[in-house]
């Protein structure tokens, strides 16, 4: 198989679970950049290129997976807003003093968080209806301000999105839909996407070649994923995060303990 056609691969897979579950995908694409193609017989991908392939794939996903499902109603502009601005702001910060603050302690704490997270996603949530909508969404502002800068605080210190921890603070400590929590993520995140895109472009730290084939799978892809996640029950989307969520903790954890 041409290394083209396998990164198509991977991000048509990436991106449909990124508008599936509303998150930008990081978490997923990076492990299987860095393991898949040894695997097949290619050539190692460097960090470099592998950290520049997930921004584009991330950018991509949060831009087709959003648009899809704010068609559906399923996105809340003020939470967006509100959460947005300050995780933007607040990851900035996290990383340019990232070089005062012990990494492996934080990594410690990020990994505990997202496990934490994971149970969240367990807990089944009163009034957590099919089919809520965006548009009239009643929320806590301080709440939403709070989780989003704590998450992009401890994120940027550590180098790590942490968009797949907002969900279930999202869910049970702004107490927000499911539904509408996966919808505003992707354009929670594609803030700080946005940004990280900009600086890895402008240094040259992204492979176009690679990148191309990429865009062109994960845009249907996110748009298909998004599309689909109103097919699938509320509880068997939070089961799926849960996974998904305790996958990324592990993950932490091992480079904690093993690095």
């Amino acid at each position: 198989m041409d290394l083209l056609l396998l990164i198509a691969a991977l991000g048509a897979t990436t991106g449909f679970l990124s508008g599936l579950l509303g998150i930008g995908g990081g978490i997923i694409m990076a492990p299987l950049l860095l393991y898949v193609p040894p695997l097949l017989g290619f050539e190692p991908l460097t960090m470099r290129a592998v950290a520049g392939l997930t921004i584009v794939q991330g950018l991509a996903a949060c831009i087709s997976g959003a648009l899809t499902h704010r068609r559906f109603g399923s996105m809340s502009d003020r939470l967006v807003l509100y959460m947005g601005t300050p995780i933007f702001v607040a990851a900035a910060i996290g990383g340019a003093a990232a070089r005062f603050v012990p990494n492996r302690i934080l990594l410690g704490v990020f990994g505990l968080l997202a496990a934490v997270a994971a149970l969240l996603m367990l807990v089944p949530m009163r009034r957590d209806g099919e089919r809520p909508q965006g548009f009239d969404l009643v929320f806590s502002r301080s709440r939403a301000v709070a989780s989003a800068a704590g998450v992009g605080l401890l994120g940027g210190l550590v180098g790590q999105g942490g968009s797949f921890i907002l969900i279930p603070l999202m869910t049970s400590f702004v107490r927000v839909p499911t539904r509408i929590a996966i919808g505003s993520n992707l354009a929670i995140v594609l803030l700080s996407t946005t940004a990280a895109f900009i600086g890895k472009a402008v240094t040259g730290q992204i492979e176009w070649l690679l990148a191309v084939p990429l865009v062109l799978t994960v845009v249907p892809a996110a748009h298909f994923g998004s599309r689909v996640s109103h097919r699938v029950p509320v509880l068997q989307l939070r089961r799926v995060l849960a996974v998904l969520i305790s996958l990324a903790a592990v993950r932490i954890w091992t480079s904690v303990l093993f690095s």
